[in-house]
């Protein structure tokens, strides 16, 4: 049996528009809504590190009375709570117990405690039981990084939530407040580090005026157990070096790269290290120079390696060469190489083949570089999936993902053990939002809580989600988080139903242009991932195909070959099959498709219906933007489907099924739509 947390109380979680308002709400305090201020909190120490500090003013801030004491490695007294075990807790994690009216935590690091902090403010907020014998727990994984893809002009690459948070023009003399605020809140939900720049890397961040001032973000990240990394431009010993090369086997270049690590760290003693983008879309790497993957992330790696760094090299390879097929070439590229890293290098896989659809298989890499530590990418940046506006809670995307099993030898075989952290693509600018709609955060937030624990079920995240941010009402919570856990397979239906993949507009991938089909090379264009003729339609990746099948282990690869044993919602990703194929329930393909259609627009009729009831019981700002989205949702929901209808129509010259919709307008008008200025582009 657990034991409700009522030592303490019930925390306050303020209820705009339910317990009386409190003022205007924009969501800017995130899911950190906890109020209380009269509990007694104790640190056994004379000198508190900083860390020590933030924890015990959190929980004097939140709890509402009670008891709570603290013992850490560096700071005990007599008669301190004996310290849990390190294979208990690891270096990051904690005990939580009750002591009579009060709590205890206790941790090796400070850092440990101040998770700790924030994972009894979440238990309290919500209500949690606390087992009998306390909780013990530590990350499964040690690296949990969020990855901005921020410019230096602080235009943020597939951003859609304002400018970068990053004023370096004001950096490093002005360090704003919401820079602390933004450590809190990955402090909250276990992220351990961050990368500042953009993958498409600008080599002037390693000068030394911008070492200067992101220096001065890791002095403020650090109290909050927050590593920063930067992204490296291959080709900087050139850029801003004066070398005539960046081959990483050249000598003097090793050594500008050993230098500019040793002048980093100089100024940042715990920088993480670097992330690199390489030989994709135009990004310098080794390959310029008739050099491997491993040759480049391995000089990187000496770099840093004296200083207890990392290098995170990124597998996404999208060459200037057209492949056989876009989704086999990180598989072909890395899979000779597993081994040949250095020990500090880890290789960072998106969740899927491609490039954070809708819906992919997972990448095969995952079971099939065991000698090569690897890291988990996923977008929380919604990219593909209607930006910020569309509410599509992404939480059982990932799980879908991490728990996916790659067959690979060895027991822990699912992609969640195969990987040694999380990276996530950040949705984080400097609206005061955050993340550009209030349910935008929940990605935020989950991405969090799985990379803390992969294996975590994200209902119950988004229930903590919902009840920390909008209201402990029950009615209220289980209708919100309904809607949230259907609310991905919605997108999924009204874009990319029945493995149909990268549909989205050029460029910006705005709105659906399946129709593209004349961009100068194959796979740029919505045409190469569906291939539809008059008689059929999908992608063939069987053996008579590209036999992309073939880097998935057994049974996979066996059963994805086969038409009949192909999950239904891979079926396009997988084979080429006609309009008349006949799907499970006894339906054409074609009439299948339409049905997916209608019902992702149905379920977005449904969530404005769900949200229109809650009126009155979410404060008013919030309850409005998210109502006015879900309206812009629907109408783009719509615009998805007919646009798409009336291609397909134009392609096989088939009749929509008895009672579908037609499409509000024909096919030239929905071509001639035009958007120069769609957002993160």
């Amino acid at each position: 049996m657990g034991r409700v947390l009522g030592a303490l109380g019930a925390v306050t979680v303020l209820l705009f528009g339910v317990g009386g308002s409190a003022g205007a709400e924009d969501g800017y305090r995130l899911w950190l809504r906890a109020e209380g201020g009269g509990a007694d909190v104790t640190l056994p120490c004379d000198e508190p590190s900083e860390t020590l500090t933030i924890a015990r003013d959190e929980l004097s801030a939140a709890l509402p009375h009670g008891t709570v004491r603290f013992a850490t490695s560096s700071c005990r007294g007599e008669g301190s709570p004996r310290l849990p075990r390190q294979r208990d807790v690891g270096e990051e994690g904690y005990r939580i117990a009750m002591d009579g009216e009060g709590y205890v935590i206790t941790a090796r690091s400070d850092v440990g405690a101040l998770y700790g902090t924030y994972r009894l403010i979440r238990a309290v907020s919500t209500g949690e039981a606390m087992p009998e014998d306390g909780l013990t727990e530590q990350p499964a994984k040690r690296l949990r990084l969020l990855n901005h893809w921020d410019n230096l002009d602080r235009h943020v690459e597939r951003g859609y939530s304002g400018e970068s948070i990053w004023n370096w023009h004001l950096l490093p003399d002005y360090l704003d407040p919401r820079y602390t605020d933004y450590a809190r809140a990955n402090a909250s939900i276990g992220i351990n580090g961050v990368s500042l720049t953009n993958v498409n890397a600008d080599a002037t961040v390693l000068t030394p005026p911008f070492i200067e001032k992101v220096a001065a973000l890791a002095g403020v990240f650090r109290p909050y157990g927050i590593k920063v990394y930067l992204t490296a431009r291959f080709s900087a010993p050139i850029e801003i070096g004066g070398l005539e090369t960046a081959d990483p086997l050249d000598g003097e270049v090793a050594a500008w790269w050993k230098a500019k690590a040793d002048e980093i760290y100089a100024a940042i003693p715990d920088f993480g290290g670097f992330l690199v983008k390489a030989n994709s879309e135009g990004q310098p790497g080794p390959q310029d120079y008739g050099r491997t993957h491993a040759d480049g992330a391995n000089m990187l790696a000496r770099a840093v390696e004296p200083h207890g760094g990392i290098v995170m090299w990124r597998a996404f390879v999208y060459s200037a060469e057209e492949p056989e097929d876009r989704v086999k070439q990180a598989y072909t590229e890395f899979v000779p190489l597993d081994g040949k890293f250095a020990d500090n290098v880890l290789v960072q896989v998106k969740n899927g083949p491609l490039d954070f659809q809708p819906r992919e298989p997972f990448s095969p890499l995952f079971g099939a570089m065991p000698k090569t530590p690897l890291l988990a990418e996923l977008q929380i940046t919604k990219e593909y999936l209607g930006f910020a506006t569309h509410l599509s809670y992404l939480g059982p995307l990932w799980s879908e993902a991490l728990t996916a099993d790659t067959h690979a030898r060895g027991k822990d075989s699912l992609v969640a053990d195969r990987v040694d952290g999380l990276a996530g693509v950040a949705n984080i600018g400097t609206d005061r939002n955050w993340s550009g709609s209030q349910f935008a955060q929940a990605n935020w937030y989950a991405f969090g809580r799985l990379a803390w624990d992969p294996k975590a079920e994200p209902e119950a995240i988004a229930r903590d989600w919902v009840r920390q941010t909008f209201t402990d009402d029950a009615e209220a919570v289980d209708r919100i988080v309904g809607m949230m856990m259907r609310s991905r397979e919605a997108v999924v239906d009204y874009m990319t139903p029945l493995g149909l993949t990268h549909l989205m507009g050029t460029g910006h991938h705005y709105g659906p242009a399946p129709w593209v089909d004349d961009l100068g090379r194959a796979d740029w264009t919505p045409y190469y991932y569906h291939r539809a003729t008059k008689d059929a339609v999908g992608f063939d990746r069987t053996e008579s195909g590209s036999d992309a099948v073939s880097q998935y282990h057994e049974p996979l690869a066996s059963q994805w070959n086969e038409v009949e044993t192909t999950p239904e919602e891979l079926l396009l990703w997988f084979h080429r099959v006609p309009w008349d194929h006949e799907v499970k329930d006894g339906s054409t393909l074609w009439q299948s498709l339409v049905a997916h259609y209608d019902r992702g627009v149905a379920e977005v009729q449904a969530m404005r219906e769900t949200w229109a009831g809650l009126e009155g019981k979410i404060d008013e700002d919030r309850y409005a933007q998210t109502a006015d989205f879900l309206a812009i949702q629907e109408k783009e929901a719509r615009w998805w489907r007919d646009a798409s209808i009336a291609y397909w129509q134009s392609v096989n010259g088939l009749d929509l099924p008895e009672g579908a919709r037609p499409p509000e307008h024909d096919l030239a008008w929905y071509k001639a739509q035009s958007f120069p200025y769609a957002p993160g582009n």
